[in-house]
C-alpha cells in the first residue's frame, strides 16, 4: 500500500465522519475510494462500515447535550435500529448488490421532501394536538427506524437522511436534537452489521482499511459536531437536501 493509497483513504475517512455526524453519506466518500483503489465492493463495503463505527462514537459524543432529553425515546428505538441492521447485513452477504439500487434513490428523494416539508408538517400537527407522539406515529416511527436499519446494514449511504427525513416529521423536537437521535441510530447500525459482517464472514474485512478509516472518521466524527452544532436550522436543512442530491446524482450515474 503506496503513501498516496494511505494518504487518501485517511482523508476520505476524516470527510465521512465529518459528513456522517452532520448529515449521513459518508459511505459515498469512502467506499468510491476504496473502490477507485481495486478493492472488492463487498470487501470495501464491510471494512468500511466496521470503520465508520469510530466517528460515529465520536459524533455521538459531540451531540450529547442534544441526545440528552430524547435518551428515553431512544432507548425505545434502538431495538428496531438493531434488528433492521442485523437484516440489512445479512442481506448484503446473500443478494445481489442489484436489489436496493431501484428503491434508494426513490428512499432518498422522499427524505429530501421529509426534511424540506418537515417544519410545515409538524406545524400542522401541533395544530392538530399532535405535540406528543401518538401511538399511531409511533408504530409508523418504528417500522421507518426499522427499515432504515435495514439499509443501513446493507449499504449504508444517505442513512442520516432518511433517518432525519422521518423524525422530522414524526417527532415535535428541533432540528439539532433530531440530528443528534440521527447519530446514535446510526452508530447502532453500523456497529450491529459490522458485527455480524465479523461472526458471519470475517474473511471479507480487511484490518487495514478498517483502522485508516477508523482513525479518520474519528477525527471527522469531532470535527462534525462541532461543526453541525454551530449551524443554524436553516442552514443545516439546506446542507442535508444539498447532500441528498448529491448522493442519489451520485447513486444514479
Amino acid at each position: 500500500m503506496s503513501w498516496l493509497e494511505v494518504s487518501a483513504i485517511l482523508l476520505a475517512g476524516v470527510w465521512a465522519g465529518t459528513i456522517n455526524t452532520v448529515v449521513g453519506s459518508g459511505t459515498l466518500v469512502t467506499f468510491p475510494t476504496l473502490l477507485f483503489f481495486g478493492y472488492p465492493p463487498v470487501s470495501a463495503n464491510i471494512s468500511n462500515s466496521l470503520g465508520l463505527v469510530a466517528g460515529g462514537l465520536s459524533g455521538t459524543w459531540g451531540y450529547r447535550r442534544e441526545i440528552r432529553p430524547l435518551r428515553a425515546l431512544l432507548v425505545r428505538l434502538a431495538p428496531a435500529s438493531l434488528l433492521g441492521a442485523i437484516i440489512g447485513a445479512l442481506l448484503l452477504l446473500v443478494l445481489p448488490e442489484s436489489a436496493f439500487e431501484a428503491i434508494v434513490p426513490a428512499l432518498i428523494v422522499l427524505a429530501l421532501v421529509l426534511v424540506v416539508f418537515g417544519p410545515r408538517l409538524n406545524a400542522w400537527a401541533a395544530q392538530h394536538h399532535a405535540t406528543e407522539i401518538t401511538g399511531s406515529r409511533f408504530v409508523i416511527l418504528i417500522v421507518g427506524i426499522l427499515f432504515s436499519g435495514m439499509y443501513g446494514g446493507y449499504f449504508g449511504a444517505a442513512q442520516g437522511v432518511l433517518l432525519i427525513g422521518l423524525m422530522s416529521v414524526l417527532l415535535p423536537n428541533g432540528l439539532q436534537e433530531i440530528n443528534g437521535a440521527k447519530n446514535v441510530l446510526g452508530l447502532i447500525v453500523n456497529f450491529t452489521a459490522a458485527m455480524v459482517f465479523l461472526v458471519v464472514d470475517p474473511s471479507q474485512v480487511n484490518w487495514v482499511i478498517v483502522g485508516l478509516i477508523a482513525i479518520g472518521a474519528f477525527i471527522g466524527g469531532l470535527l462534525g459536531a462541532r461543526i453541525g452544532r454551530s449551524m443554524p436550522p436553516w442552514l443545516l436543512r439546506l446542507t442535508i437536501v444539498v447532500i441528498g442530491v448529491v448522493a442519489i446524482v451520485v447513486l444514479l450515474v
